[in-house]
């Protein structure tokens, strides 16, 4: 729904008309993954635009949300399963279904990570409050990606770093092949997945110069 991940690439909401427009014409449900909200342009609000123009537009969806990041509950992976229905009924019938797959899956979850997401949710202040800190967290990782490609051209780079600034939310495609990340283990021990991936939450104001450093090194091959 909004800071895809892993390529940190969102569809503009004109290009999200036209996947409702095609979702619409071929009878498709639309199954939304908003893990990231608050990451993206960082207002958490806004970052659901896509989901309430569908849902204006007429769409039954089913949307899965995580709160383990934004708020910052990750060991108790608390989320949410949505689903619009076409009526009353229509929604009774579907939790009914979904109550005989949750039965002999989980049954009953730890209910202190999500009780606590209920409670910020349901006041108007702890929501605000929420939202300015997800702006908060959005800004910092975003200086770090302007700051992580200003240093790599600095070194001199023959590479183009535009991506990483171009990109949003907490990971960036860094254009690193497969050897080049093996390298960057083995040489300065910093760790990302082997397609280049890079976590930019990991990338602080302590660190960018020494990833920058070493990014340049296993790059240009020095």
């Amino acid at each position: 729904a909004c800071a895809h991940n892993p390529t940190g690439m969102d569809p503009t909401m004109e290009q999200w008309k036209q996947i409702s427009d095609i979702a619409k014409e071929r009878h498709l449900l639309p199954f939304f993954d908003c893990a990231y909200q608050g990451f993206a342009s960082g207002d958490a609000r806004k970052d659901a635009a896509a989901l309430r123009m569908f849902v204006e537009e007429g769409h039954n969806i089913a949307l899965v949300q995580s709160f383990s990041k934004n708020f910052g509950l990750y060991g108790q992976r608390v989320g949410a399963l949505s689903v619009v229905a076409d009526t009353p009924d229509e929604a009774k019938r579907v939790l009914s279904q979904l109550k005989v797959h949750i039965r002999p899956s989980y049954s009953n979850p730890p209910r202190h990570g999500a009780r606590i997401v209920s409670k910020i949710l349901s006041n108007e202040k702890k929501t605000d409050e929420f939202v300015e800190q997800c702006m908060g967290m959005a800004k910092r990782i975003d200086s770090m990606r302007i700051k992580l490609r200003n240093t790599l051209e600095e070194l001199g780079s023959s590479r183009s770093w535009e991506h990483i600034t171009k990109q949003i939310g907490m990971f960036a495609y860094s254009g690193m092949s497969k050897d080049e990340v093996i390298a960057l283990r083995e040489k300065h021990h910093i760790y990302c997945t082997l397609d280049g991936r890079i976590s930019m939450a990991g990338v602080t104001s302590k660190n960018v110069e020494y990833i920058a450093k070493a990014i340049h090194d296993v790059t240009e091959g020095k």
